[in-house]
């Protein structure tokens, strides 16, 4: 009789919490493809955002948990290629690229790439950093079109002038994509820990802010995000020359192996 070691084995499965929420968000992500072909616009962009969401919170969990595997990783980088890659690019392709013919479908497939290619570096890269992305997330990105998109089609807002408009900003986030600027990713914040009376104000008003006209609002700061990142690079070229510039290179190449992700 063979010796099993039933510790072996359970450790060859899979955690479900974890991958269950990364499961919730490819969930979301095909009912955006499936919203996006039907010319529910608004409601392919709010299932973008709420796979985001998601993204965010299997991470957390996994690493809150003890529950971070490789398995893990490796889903996730396939969910979010989809959720932040091919559905955003798909949505933005049926809402108005689709009138440009060829160019359209090029511009949308150049996303998907640009995004398929910043996460297989994320995952290359062998140290991360806990304070900077090197280049936008994709995350980040999907929220800049989803938002955008949700804020014209609840208004009914569109015109060939709009249409140019998206297809630039679709080149210029899949340039900002697999750039090495750096953006702030806000994981050194330790929420666990007590924080100042102030930051709950600013919390609790964020939400209010954003209850007035959710989409126009989420649209405002994540194309401020996006912006910060070759605005800052501007600023410290600009002040300091390529000092801080070190700095942040050496901040991006921190080891980040003591805190885990589930994906990219």
């Amino acid at each position: 009789m063979s010796n099993v070691n039933f510790g072996d084995r359970s450790r060859r499965g899979i955690y479900v919490l974890p991958n269950l929420l990364t499961t919730a968000g490819l969930f979301a992500a095909f009912y955006g493809i499936i919203q996006s072909l039907v010319g529910h616009f608004e409601a392919a962009a709010i299932a973008i955002l709420i796979s985001m969401v998601l993204d965010g919170l299997d991470g957390r969990v996994a690493r809150m948990t003890n529950t971070v595997s490789d398995f893990g990783k490796e889903y996730d980088s396939l969910v979010d290629v989809i959720a932040f890659g091919l559905t955003p690019a798909l949505l933005l392709y049926q809402w108005g690229l689709k009138d440009l013919g060829k160019v359209g479908w090029l511009i949308a497939f150049f996303y998907v790439a640009a995004a398929a290619l910043r996460l297989a570096r994320f995952n290359a890269q062998s140290s991360k950093s806990e304070r900077y992305f090197e280049g936008l997330p994709c995350p980040m990105a999907a929220a800049v079109l989803a938002s955008g998109v949700w804020t014209l089609a609840s208004y009914q807002i569109k015109g060939e002038v709009l249409t140019v408009a998206a297809m630039i900003l679709m080149l210029l986030l899949g340039l900002a994509m697999v750039s090495t600027l750096p953006y702030r990713s806000f994981k050194d914040l330790d929420l666990r820990n007590r924080v100042p009376f102030v930051a709950v104000l600013v919390l609790v008003g964020g939400f209010i802010l954003v209850s007035f006209d959710p989409p126009t609002v989420l649209s405002v700061l994540s194309l401020a995000f996006f912006v910060s990142g070759p605005i800052g690079w501007l600023v410290r070229r600009g002040s300091h020359g390529s000092t801080d510039d070190a700095e942040v290179a050496d901040a991006v190449a921190e080891d980040d192996s003591s805190s885990p992700s589930q994906g990219g």
